[in-house]
């Protein structure tokens, strides 16, 4: 169901227990959980027993089945859910079905050309079936979906794909709000129980709660943090990842300050902070990744389109699917890729502010 990280060899020693639970600013305390895959890179990082999640070798066990993640992730849909299983309720197929069909994921923030791309692929799946039931269309409409979502089913690998980029840098932005300092946290949890060597960089220098939050995490983690108050964005960055490559880290991850597409200063300042990483390290930041606020709607998709024309994303995270989140987004988000032919693929959805509630995203369990 996912594809792991790939676990580093043991140190000589045991790691050390998990650290215990301590409130969290803005955030729940973490529950271990598995996550996304690593590739193998350098150095041994000081955190907790590796998640069962994460690839091991054959006489490790399989990850633990996430049922009861998706039973959340399904509640916190079910308005769209239960809004499009609505027009399947009849007795025909006609196109009073799919009239009623094209406004329900119209209103599932699905965007217009997601569902008109849907409907012309689920009439061609109907006739090619045969099919005379409105449940058996529901089931083609859950194929033609998946089909649909599944370029952006990838994995975030750390190391690249030749293990050869040490540390994998890793630049997180977004809107105010979106929970990028959350993600980032869980993240860093997750790769620190996969044997990863994790260094944080606090360059979100404007809200001073967001160095003390990401500090937070760091203790908890186990993981060292670049900090300084009210210092220049991009010279932390820089400093992170010399620093980083300085002290064998595997990823350094580093926190932006959350700012809207249409702030044109704020963008460059991003531009800048992005090119300072690449003097700090040839080819980094190897991941840029958007936290983007399932909540928003038609909205996350301009941002995507924004921040993307801005940095060149490799990666988003889709947060508070638990919450009024109608989830058609991410099939606006899928059909914007294919048209324009390059996919950022979606790396982790969450449904709450609990570890385990960070988890790949799977298309056909999104479906």
């Amino acid at each position: 169901m996912f594809s792991f990280f790939k676990k580093k060899p043991p140190p000589g020693v045991a790691p050390p227990p998990a650290p215990a639970q301590a409130p969290v600013p803005d955030a729940a305390a973490p529950v271990e959980t598995p996550v996304a895959a690593v590739s193998a890179a350098t150095g041994a990082a000081t955190a907790a027993a590796p998640s069962p999640g994460v690839q091991t070798p054959a006489d490790e066990p399989a990850p633990a089945p996430r049922s009861g993640w998706l039973s959340r992730l399904a509640q916190g849909l079910r308005k769209t859910g239960s809004g499009i299983a609505q027009v399947f309720t009849g007795t025909r197929i006609d196109e009073a079905l799919y009239e009623d069909l094209e406004s329900a994921l119209l209103l599932a923030d699905a965007g217009l050309p997601a569902t008109q791309f849907l409907l012309t692929d689920l009439k061609r799946r109907v006739k090619e079936s045969k099919a005379t039931d409105p449940a058996a269309v529901k089931a083609l409409l859950a194929d033609a979906l998946t089909d649909l979502l599944l370029p952006l089913q990838r994995p975030l690998v750390i190391g690249g794909a030749d293990g050869q980029a040490s540390p994998t840098v890793i630049m997180v932005t977004g809107v105010n709000g979106a929970g990028k300092t959350t993600s980032i946290g869980k993240l860093t949890r997750y790769l620190a129980e996969a044997d990863q060597k994790v260094l944080l960089a606090a360059a979100d220098t404007f809200r001073a709660a967001a160095r003390e939050q990401l500090a937070v995490w760091a203790g908890r983690n186990q993981v060292e943090i670049v900090s300084q108050e009210g210092g220049d964005p991009a010279a932390v960055s820089f400093d992170a990842v010399s620093a980083g490559r300085a002290r064998g880290c595997d990823v350094v991850i580093a926190d932006t300050a959350g700012r809207l597409p249409t702030q044109v200063h704020l963008m460059e300042e991003l531009k800048k902070i992005q090119r300072t990483i690449g003097k700090a390290m040839p080819g980094a930041p190897h991941e840029v990744l958007l936290v983007v606020d399932g909540n928003t709607g038609q909205n996350a998709l301009a941002q995507v389109k924004a921040f993307h024309a801005a940095l060149g994303l490799t990666g988003l995270v889709v947060t508070k699917l638990d919450g009024t989140a109608k989830g058609g987004v991410l099939a606006a988000i899928a059909r914007w890729g294919a048209e324009q032919g390059r996919v950022v693929p979606v790396y982790f959805i969450g449904i709450g502010e609990k570890l385990e509630d960070l988890q790949t995203f799977d298309a056909r369990e999104f479906a």
